[in-house]
């Protein structure tokens, strides 16, 4: 039933913000120049001896300083609507014992942070590089409890790479296909092996493995 339910709201929630992007840009065609779409074509199409040719960062096209922080703005508020759905997977797909609320903050988070980091340093070498340097400087630990929480971390950071090079459709249909995806394998539980470690799923604690000795023989080795 909850599987049922968390279908039903990202099918509505994606069809409602699609619709609004959508009769936003048919009834007001100049605002298309403020969002952060129409990348992905840029990307696929671009030259392929200097690919990096092809990215232009979309507030190069508002034209001025207040177009520009427009786009950024709706960069960062495109890039939170597109994880904030990843995020409700989380919470409704992970157990309570493995639950940690730091990676559905971090989730939110880092895609606005991404954004404005590829913004910062795009088309500038320098930058990059005084970045990384930046990062290296600045040590930071958090033990995540399950590898598959990386999942989420690298899709955040994907999210926001995409919202800040103006290419918010990759975003969008990357956290489509992951969303349904992964209910789809949570759902019908893919993978599963008795007495094994369930991922996003409560453990059979009490169950042993079929291949496992019974207790006698390990009392006897």
């Amino acid at each position: 039933m909850r599987v049922v339910r968390l279908f039903a709201a990202l099918t509505i929630y994606y069809l409602a913000v699609t619709a609004i992007v959508y009769g936003m840009t048919a009834i007001v065609p100049e605002s298309s120049a403020y969002l952060p779409i129409g990348g992905a074509e840029a990307l696929l199409t671009g030259p392929s001896d200097d690919p990096f040719e092809s990215i232009e960062i979309g507030a190069n096209r508002a034209g001025d300083l207040t177009g520009s922080i427009i786009w950024l703005l709706m960069a960062m508020f495109g890039a939170l609507y597109t994880v904030l759905p990843v995020s409700w997977l989380y919470m409704s797909c992970r157990n309570r014992a493995e639950y940690n609320q730091s990676i559905v903050e971090t989730i939110i988070i880092l895609p606005i942070v991404v954004t404005a980091i590829v913004v910062i340093v795009h088309n500038s070498l320098a930058l990059a590089f005084s970045l990384a340097g930046i990062v290296a400087g600045v040590r930071f630990r958090n033990t995540l409890k399950s590898s598959g929480d990386a999942l989420y971390i690298f899709l955040a950071i994907a999210i926001g790479l995409s919202a800040g090079i103006g290419a918010l459709e990759v975003a969008l249909v990357t956290s489509i296909f992951f969303n349904y995806l992964f209910i789809a394998l949570w759902s019908s539980d893919y993978g599963a092996i008795k007495g094994a470690h369930r991922f996003f799923r409560p453990n059979h604690g009490n169950e042993l493995d079929e291949d496992a000795p019974p207790e006698s023989e390990k009392k006897q080795g």
